[in-house]
């Protein structure tokens, strides 16, 4: 009994021990940063059940926790510590500064450098700032993000933006403005291939330091984007990313309502337009509010428009061993159009990367994609038709009773010429795209020398397959407004592209001196297939008959049958060197010489320079403020072969010849190829990267000229007449970058950054070959091209005001000549003679921005996050051509801004025409009043996230949950008068609106 008794005790007493030893003890100490100033809002947690706290104003702290804790110690702008509590209670704790984004390593051609090592402009943006856009298209998330980058919104499922880099060098045609994109390693002219959440970074290399190693395809700058990989000794990881959501028309544009419309065609005084009103009042019948109008109101704009839901999920599996890295995934995303019809895009990929280190001197690896999307394009014609149908006729009318498959209402059952419902456009088409894409890397590494010298080997190669089909249905509401005939469509295009790579690597230190040496070959083929047809007649009614062999007859017109293709290869030979001293001074040299056969002129070389000095580690600069300060500067040349190929058409050149004493001059012709080839762009840049106030806030800087010297232009030939293409004209663009970023925390736990950017842009034509202008656009909606103004400038009339009564007209003499009335418009006499003609014509502005910015905003606290952005830009103009077209003729309507804003009686306005005035041809010349200010500001994205740690509330091996909701461009504000002031080329025909997209999403990490 005693012997038990004593046994007894013993684990009690272990027990009392043991609580005696975790007994929980008050620690205090003072944080302070290696100059012994304190750091005031120090986050201080308790690794073990995340308690923690916040040093004072004075950098101390009090925290109770057991001896054994580990504490780790983090504050904005200073490198972590972790630190295991011991006996000590006193605790005296320093942090060093962080340089974090200095030492981060950033993607470059074939290589990496870390960022403080840049001399060129490079600006990186990492996957999970990407992922927050709800978009099928990864560079959407770019938009007002990166200074110099512009990214024009595109509003149809599954169409790209707009991108451009540092303006436009190039005249538009054939993606001449596009930017490179590499897709780890493979050239792409897009990537909408691609998933938001597949992608670990983007990065845009603007300057020609940057992009002149990949030479002739880097003119207008390069995207390179890095999928997602696997890490080593990582254990396996299941991420679940997706959003649900819906996508909403926003800024619908107001059209004239029913008794605007009749005010309007009654102030005109045209019989043919009091006809059509009678007529619809006798077909529907008078408004019991305003007897005079039709009984009819209808807003075409909200016949067609709808919601439209968005949706994307995704799962990848990543990890690795000793030996493997792997990272596996797939993807759903679909999306409706708002356009009310079958406008739809639906994507699905597989993707996966491994990587296996097969020895310590081998590695070998590869990734692969393949995507598989289905996109039915809109019938953009629609847009426009909403815009001049009447709205005195309904969208349905039973009194159509021989209309068929549906009895659509007829615009010309009240007179008029055509039958301008939009909704025959919206149900009886048929777009659909299939366009599948595969993607293979495959790679061997060997490392020669230890961290030194490394070889790699890589085979890319791109398979894409288009298959478009054009589905026109029959229907009949009237003999002037039918289609007899179904037609179907097919074209089928495909792309296989290969790139084999070979890059030597070298890189070592000795003592102060930093050195990295690359040399390497680029072997590119590139393979285009293009078969199309068009038949009539085929069976409409079974959908398994959709095809050209069902047809009764095939189309033979050469523009609708066709069999093309095209086949360009080349090889490349460019190296890079890299090379630092202490840190402080920088050089950078690339150079590349590419061969093609795609034009005459086979070779093309391409070199590049780049200096930077690090001030801020001179010993004799001693600002406290400032805590890195480097000035860089480079200067390159870049290629672009966008351009058309020599394509054996008769050219000419001018000759000089001498006969006895006199020299003539003339031009000779050729059958020759022609003499085209790549552009090449100069670029020089110079720019500052600074942090200061402890790394808190961030700053770049750059300012760059950018001259396209032998861009492809039309050059008029003297004599013969006519014009040829010529690689002979000089466009410039030039301006200012600036982005400025502030993080930091605060003494009760909230974390927050704001940032922004700046861009200014001067898009200017330099040299046309002598020629004093080029012109562009219709004639009746000018462009116009002239060195010292921007390219393709609006070039039209200017409005001096509007006459206001009889007695301005009689004292005028180019109102009385030209018969013009009051509520018709005053132009500009710029040159003086008395008379008003196309001498009179100035620039009107430019399509093109001069200044871009963005915002950000991020507030971490207590598991929640909340990011906003902005995004604007100004000085850029729009010919709103879809307000300038309906005025030709007086049976359409107008948009409710030139309804309300009419002239109709002296001093009522002196910017708009009349009623009348609006329908004559003096004023539907090109002026300034149809071309409008482009400038607008936008509530880009805001996301409210909140993180679940699923360890801390549900236990181990729980996953971690974040649940989001998104406003993705919720609030855009402009005066232009149409749907979105987001317009590509300024030209606003029937563009589709930008909506706004709320989503909510879920991410689930196991």
């Amino acid at each position: 009994m005693k012997l038990f008794t004593k046994l007894l005790l013993i684990p009690l007493c272990l027990l009392g021990w043991g609580a005696a030893q975790a007994q929980v003890t008050t620690y205090t100490g003072v944080v302070t940063e290696k100059g012994g100033e304190p750091l005031i809002g120090v986050n201080i947690l308790n690794k073990r059940d995340a308690s923690g706290t916040i040093t004072d104003y004075d950098g101390r702290f009090e925290l109770r926790a057991y001896v054994g804790d580990t504490i780790v110690v983090s504050y904005t702008g200073y490198e972590g510590l972790t630190y295991v509590l011991g006996t000590a209670t006193t605790l005296d704790l320093q942090l060093g500064l962080s340089y974090e984004l200095l030492d981060e390593v950033v993607v470059v051609g074939y290589g990496t450098q870390k960022s403080k090592d840049l001399t060129s402009s490079i600006v990186t943006i990492k996957s999970d700032e990407i992922a927050k856009t709800p978009s099928g298209q990864p560079m959407q998330a770019m938009q007002g993000k990166v200074a110099g980058l512009q990214v024009v919104s595109a509003g149809s499922p599954g169409a790209a933006p707009t991108v451009r880099i540092r303006g436009v060098g190039s005249y538009p045609g054939s993606n001449n403005e596009a930017p490179l994109y590499v897709v780890d390693g493979m050239f792409f002219d897009n990537i909408d291939f691609l998933n938001n959440n597949d992608i670990k970074s983007i990065s845009v290399l603007k300057d020609a330091s940057a992009a002149a190693i990949y030479g002739v395809r880097a003119a207008n700058g390069v995207v390179l984007i890095e999928t997602k990989s696997g890490g080593y000794e990582l254990p396996a990881q299941i991420t679940y990313d997706g959003y649900y959501g819906v996508q909403m028309a926003q800024n619908v544009l107001k059209m004239a309502n029913a008794e605007q419309f009749t005010n309007m065609a009654l102030e005109s005084g045209s019989e043919a337009d009091i006809s059509f009103i009678q007529n619809a009042m006798q077909r529907y019948g008078r408004s019991r509010i305003n007897p005079n109008v039709p009984d009819v109101n209808t807003d075409w704009y909200d016949a067609i428009l709808r919601n439209a839901p968005i949706m994307n999920h995704s799962i990848n599996v990543s990890g690795g061993g000793s030996k493997a890295a792997y990272s596996v995934g797939t993807s759903y995303f679909a999306q409706e159009g708002i356009l009310n019809m079958k406008n739809e895009y639906e994507r699905f990929n597989l993707r996966s990367k491994v990587d296996f280190k097969a020895t310590d001197w081998f590695t070998i690896g590869g990734n692969a994609i393949i995507s598989n999307g289905t996109r039915y394009a809109p019938e953009d014609g629609a847009w426009f038709s909403a815009y001049y149908a009447v709205p005195i006729m309904p969208v349905y009318d039973e009194r159509n009773t021989d209309a068929w498959p549906l009895q659509l209402s007829d615009a010309t059952d009240l007179g008029y010429r055509g039958g301008q419902n939009p909704l025959a456009q919206t149900e009886f088409n048929e777009n659909q795209l299939k366009i599948r894409k595969l993607l293979g890397n495959f790679y061997v590494q060997f490392n020669l020398l230890p961290d030194k010298l490394d070889f790699k080997s890589s085979y890319n190669s791109a398979f894409t397959s288009i298959n478009e089909r054009q589905l026109d249905f029959p229907y009949y509401m009237s003999n002037n407004f039918q289609r007899e005939n179904s037609v179907i469509s097919k074209n089928t295009q495909t792309y296989f592209n290969q790139i084999w790579d070979n890059i030597l690597t070298y890189q070592d230190s000795y003592g102060k001196h930093n050195l990295t040496a690359m040399v390497g070959s680029s072997y590119r083929d590139e393979a285009y297939d293009q078969l199309k047809v068009r038949a009539l007649n085929f069976p409409t009614d079974q959908e398994a008959a959709w095809f050209i062999d069902q047809a009764e007859t095939l189309d033979t017109d050469r523009g609708n049958v066709g069999d093309d293709g095209r086949r360009y290869y080349g090889i490349s030979y460019f190296g890079r060197v890299a090379y630092n001293f202490d840190n402080k001074y920088l050089v950078y040299g690339t150079y590349r010489a590419d061969g093609s056969n795609k034009y005459q002129e086979k070779w093309g070389y391409f070199p590049t320079i780049g200096v930077g000095w690090v001030l801020s580690q001179e010993k004799f600069f001693d600002v406290n403020a400032v805590d890195y300060l480097k000035f860089r500067a480079s200067w390159g040349e870049l290629g672009n072969d966008r351009i058309q190929a020599s394509d054996g058409a008769t050219t000419t050149s001018v000759i000089t010849t001498s006969l006895g004493d006199v020299q003539y001059s003339g031009t000779k012709t050729s059958n020759t190829f022609s003499a085209l080839r790549w552009e090449v762009v100069e670029e020089t840049n110079f720019g500052l990267t600074a942090e200061f106030m402890r790394n808190r806030l961030s700053l770049d800087a750059d300012y760059y000229t950018r001259d396209t010297k032998n861009a492809a232009i039309y050059v008029n030939i003297p004599a013969v007449g006519g014009t040829v293409l010529r690689n002979v004209g000089v466009i410039r663009n030039s301006g200012l970058e600036l982005a400025l970023n502030w993080t930091n925390s605060t003494s009760f736990g909230l974390s927050y950054s704001i940032g922004g950017n700046i861009t200014t842009l001067k898009n200017e034509v330099i040299d046309l070959y002598g020629q004093p202008h080029i012109d562009g656009g219709m004639a009746e909606f000018r462009q116009r091209s002239i060195v010292g103004e921007p390219l393709l400038a609006f070039y039209g009339r200017e409005i001096a005001g509007v006459y206001q009564n009889q007695a301005e007209i009689d004292a005028d003499p180019v109102a009385v000549e030209n018969g013009l009335e009051p509520g018709d418009f005053k132009y500009v006499d710029q040159n003086g003679d008395g008379t008003i003609d196309d001498d009179d014509r100035v620039v009107l502005g430019s399509y093109l921005p001069n200044l871009m910015y963005g915002a950000n905003l991020g507030i971490s606290f207590m598991g929640f996050d909340l990011t906003a952005n902005i995004f604007g830009q100004s000085g850029n103009k729009i010919l709103n051509r879809r307000r300038g077209e309906v005025i030709w003729t007086n049976d359409t309507n107008m948009d409710a801004d030139l309804a309300t804003n009419r002239w109709h009686g002296e001093g009522t306005t002196n910017s708009y025409p009349s009623s009348k005035g609006i329908r004559k041809g003096w004023n539907q010349k090109l002026s300034d009043f149809w071309v409008e200010d482009g400038a607008f500001w936008r509530l880009q994205n805001v996301q409210l996230a909140y993180n679940l740690d699923g360890e801390k509330i549900f236990g181990a091996g729980a996953p971690d949950i974040r649940i989001s909701f998104t406003a993705d461009r919720p609030l855009t504000v402009f005066d232009y008068v149409g749907f979105t002031a987001e317009i590509p080329d300024g030209i606003d025909r029937q563009t589709y609106p930008i909506p706004a997209v709320y989503t909510l999403g879920l991410n689930v990490k196991f």
